[in-house]
């Protein structure tokens, strides 16, 4: 009997487990469902509306003119030179911080230690200060880079990469916490490494994958930004959006159905590029 009610007693205990293992797992699923509802709903929607056509029926006139780059720079130059400038200010504010922030990032780290929270604070400034504020501050600045560069839309570069600046040091920073960084630049330089060859080649391969999470962010942040360049009198897609909404609701959801279909395939590619190092890893070890 002691035998029989020994064996019974885990049996007993694991029912409640089991239970609530099933309990979470049904709620996990719930959560998910209506997150997905939330936020594909209103996506659906926005695709109805630029698929309706004249008496109610499916059209696809819109997207067909938005994907025929000759005809939309005809019919929409605004949306088009929004469009060119956006994906201009891209490529420069992806690469100026990854210039600007990578290599001090990881050169405080090893280096320079006790700097870090001086560089974290300036880094994370940013975040603190209203968009309306920074645009104050920056008005007088851009009226000597107007003189001295032109007004051209890229030059909300600069302006850019401070906005950015918390978003891509918090990535970066994550990345290089989450690996032996002394360790690694120690072995390297006893091994006849340069620093430069120790933070190219040994720091910069390992935190690959933070420094890919800190380009997604600043794309999301340049594609998604209005009011610097509102304020300033910039041109970018979002300004064209707003103003082509005046004139062309439908054009105007579609084009921003797709920047928001396009930040959600960066975030699908990172995190396949994410997953792809860690099981590299996994079997390398």
């Amino acid at each position: 009997m002691a035998g029989l009610t020994l064996g019974q007693a885990p049996t007993r205990r694991g029912r409640p487990s089991a239970r609530r293992a099933r309990r979470q797992r049904l709620f996990r699923w719930v959560v998910v469902a209506v997150l997905a509802v939330f936020f594909l709903l209103p996506l659906f929607a926005m695709l109805e509306f630029t698929t309706r056509g004249a008496g109610g029926k499916l059209s696809f006139d819109t997207w067909k003119l938005l994907f025929n780059w000759g005809q939309l720079s005809q019919t929409y130059p605004d949306l088009s030179a929004g469009i060119t400038a956006s994906a201009g200010l891209v490529v420069l504010t992806v690469a100026l911080m990854l210039v600007l922030l990578v290599p001090t990032v990881i050169w405080v780290r090893l280096r320079l230690p006790g700097l870090r929270r001086v560089v974290e604070f300036i880094c994370l400034l940013p975040l603190t200060i209203p968009a309306i504020v920074l645009v104050v501050g920056l008005a007088p600045v851009y009226a000597w880079v107007t003189y001295f560069l032109g007004g051209s839309s890229l030059t909300l570069t600069f302006a850019y990469t401070i906005l950015v600046l918390p978003y891509a040091y918090r990535a970066v920073d994550a990345g290089l916490s989450a690996i032996d960084v002394r360790t690694l630049a120690e072995a390297a330089r006893s091994l006849g490494a340069g620093w430069g060859t120790v933070m190219w080649r040994v720091v910069l391969p390992n935190i690959r994958s933070a420094v890919l999470s800190a380009a997604f962010l600043t794309v999301a942040l340049v594609l998604g930004e209005f009011t610097l360049a509102s304020l300033l009198n910039r041109s970018n897609v979002q300004v064209a959006i707003n103003l082509l909404g005046k004139s062309s609701a439908t054009m105007s959801v579609a084009v921003s159905l797709a920047a928001l279909v396009l930040a959600f395939v960066l975030l699908l590619l990172l995190s396949l590029v994410g997953r792809g190092r860690r099981r590299a890893q996994e079997e390398t070890s």
